[in-house]
This record gives C-alpha cells, sequence and structure tokens, in this order.
C-alpha cells in the first residue's frame, strides 16, 4: 500500500537490535580483565564506520570490527594474538538472538507485516549469522551497506532499500535499538521503531526525529506497530 500507517514495510537492523554483541562479554573480560572493553569497542567501531563514510572511505564492517579491537587493545596496553583474534571473528559470527526477538517477528509476521533486514555488516556465506540464529525464515530480503558501500545512517543506505523494494522511503520503517540508526532513516523519509536495549536511550535534542514507537523490548514494540496499523 502507499501509505506507511496502513502498511509499512518493516526493516530491521541486526546488530544488537536482533543479535545479542553481549555474548562476546567472555571474551572481552578475558582479553582486558574488564567487561567494560565491549561497549567501548562496539562505541569505536560505530564512530569509525561512520567516520569512514563522513571521508569518502570504506572498509567492510567486519574488518573495522577487528581495526576497533586493536585499537582497543593498543589503548590499554593489552597485546593480542592471533587466537584472540580468530576466537573474536568465530564468536561474532554466531552471536545468538535475543530472547524477544522470534516471539516478536512471529507476531508481525502473523499480523501480516513484510520483514527485511539492514546491517552494516558484510553478506556472509550460508549458513548466514540470521540462519544461525534461526531467524532467516522470517525475512523476505536482507540488505547489507557493502551493496552501496556507506555505513549507516547515510542517506543512500535507506534509499537503496526503498529501490531494491520497489517502494518509496515513506513506506518503510526502521526497527533499531541505536537511535543513530533511527535518526538517519526518519532524516530520510522512513518511519521509525526504537527498542530501548541496555546501552540505548532517546537523545533528547533540538531537532533530533523523536521515532513513531518506542518500547524497552521488542515484543512490546511490535504490539505498539500492529495495534497503531489497526487502529
Amino acid at each position: 500500500m502507499s501509505s506507511i500507517y496502513s502498511a509499512p514495510i518493516l526493516v530491521f537492523d541486526v546488530n544488537e537490535t536482533l543479535l545479542d554483541i553481549d555474548t562476546l562479554t567472555p571474551l572481552f573480560t578475558r582479553l582486558f580483565g574488564d567487561e567494560n572493553r565491549l561497549r567501548e569497542w562496539f562505541a569505536q567501531l560505530v564512530l569509525y564506520s561512520q567516520t569512514m563514510t563522513l571521508s569518502g572511505l570504506y572498509t567492510p564492517f567486519g574488518e573495522l570490527g577487528v581495526g576497533a579491537l586493536q585499537m582497543t587493545a593498543d589503548i590499554h596496553a593489552v597485546t593480542l594474538t592471533e587466537e584472540d583474534i580468530q576466537e573474536f571473528k568465530q564468536r561474532m559470527s554466531e552471536t545468538p538472538a535475543h530472547p524477544d526477538v522470534i516471539p516478536a517477528l512471529t507476531k508481525l509476521r502473523d499480523a501480516g507485516f513484510r520483514l527485511v533486514t539492514l546491517t552494516n555488516s558484510a553478506p556472509s556465506t550460508s549458513p548466514t549469522r540470521l540462519e544461525k540464529a534461526g531467524l532467516s525464515e522470517f525475512f523476505e530480503q536482507n540488505f547489507s551497506v557493502d551493496s552501496v558501500r556507506q555505513f549507516k545512517p547515510a542517506p543512500a543506505i535507506y534509499q537503496m532499500v526503498a529501490s531494491e523494494l520497489s517502494v518509496e522511503t515513506s513506506e518503510l520503517c526502521l526497527v533499531a535499538c541505536h537511535i543513530w540508526d533511527t535518526i538517519g532513516a526518519q532524516a530520510a523519509g522512513c518511519q521509525g521503531a526504537f527498542v530501548t536495549r541496555p546501552y540505548n536511550a532517546l537523545l533528547s535534542a533540538p531537532n533530533v526525529p523523536k521515532p513513531d514507537f518506542i518500547a524497552s523490548d521488542l515484543i512490546t514494540l511490535a504490539e505498539h506497530i500492529i495495534n497503531h496499523q489497526s487502529s
């Protein structure tokens, strides 16, 4: 349909929104003696992915992830071995779904919503991370920024998804636990649905668009979207 209020296509962020990166905590605790280094690493990864896009440069997200891990190690004077890096890559490839993901996706699929994913990560060979997590059956398509060679929240990313689906950006609703992602999507003309997972919160400042849907877990967020659709 032509109106986002009647049948938006739901576009799901993958890392942290669907897949639980906190399962990397044991590795970071072993390497750094501090589980909080996981969040430091992830913040560096997001910062430098966006820096690369603003600078007109591109390196795949996975390679930036390894680079950000090494950067974090250098900052804290930790020596990484090749075995450490391989364990990091292996754990990243096997991050499981959050417990609320399958119930929420089931509700949305049963309510008739079209579901796709959009990730900063490059496409992977089968079995993909979504297949390993038992989520692939819910999504009709999986989009990666690798085809545009820019990272979210660049406008071209959301426009690419709309173009590939032959719709306007106004017919998309980006579902993410990162407010920078919903800001980018809404600035590009999409709706935004924000799940406030731990370590994520709203940004209250002038000209920052407030997400259309907000909830503390994905099941409740799905119910908000479904109820809005039926009202």
